[in-house]
């Protein structure tokens, strides 16, 4: 086994989302992970703890930044231009990325538990968000509101950034959904 070369991590994580495009989720083994990265099961459970978080190993990363886009909003911003100060950081995760995060989410949509356990990531962002707005002075329900939007405003332009035939940068369309829920909220 190759084990010296470097990136065991992307490559485990390219050999699952592989496995898991051909065979399935259910269906791909840890072993075969590993033995298609040229690595030992041993390694694989190194970096994820099981064969889902292959598929959710970036959410802290993401979540992080997230935080630091609305931590860095300016003082007196409104709650939900706080969050598209987050919105905007995000979509600089997702820049070279679109392939992969199509076959990500063709193999979250095919499978129940992994459907859940992107709920269950979002669940957590939305509070993360709530917590950073609250840590801003913003107060209950508005925190809690211009969060859950703010998650709504991602997953609609995530979805049209991931279509086939779609080759916009994420960016303008997360502004584009974030002006749609302005206008929807103006009664426009």
């Amino acid at each position: 086994m190759s084990r010296w070369e470097p990136n065991a991590r992307g490559r485990l994580e390219q050999a699952a989302l592989e496995l898991y495009s051909e065979r399935g989720f259910e269906q791909t083994a840890v072993a075969e992970i590993a033995r298609r990265a040229g690595l030992t099961e041993r390694t694989f459970f190194r970096h994820f703890a099981d064969k889902r978080e292959v598929l959710f190993g970036g959410s802290g990363t993401f979540q992080d930044l997230f935080v630091a886009g609305v931590e860095g909003a300016p003082d007196g911003a409104a709650p939900i231009d706080a969050i598209a100060g987050g919105l905007e950081s995000v979509a600089v995760f997702f820049e070279g990325r679109r392939e992969h995060s199509r076959q990500r989410q063709a193999v979250i949509v095919a499978n129940a538990e992994l459907r859940e356990r992107e709920l269950i990531k979002l669940a957590s962002l939305a509070s993360a968000m709530t917590r950073t707005l609250r840590g801003r002075g913003v107060a209950d329900p508005a925190a809690s509101l211009a969060a859950e939007a703010g998650i709504a405003v991602f997953k609609v332009a995530f979805e049209r950034w991931i279509a086939d035939g779609e080759e916009h940068a994420m960016a303008p369309l997360v502004r584009e959904a974030l002006a749609e829920l302005k206008a929807v909220t103006a009664g426009g």
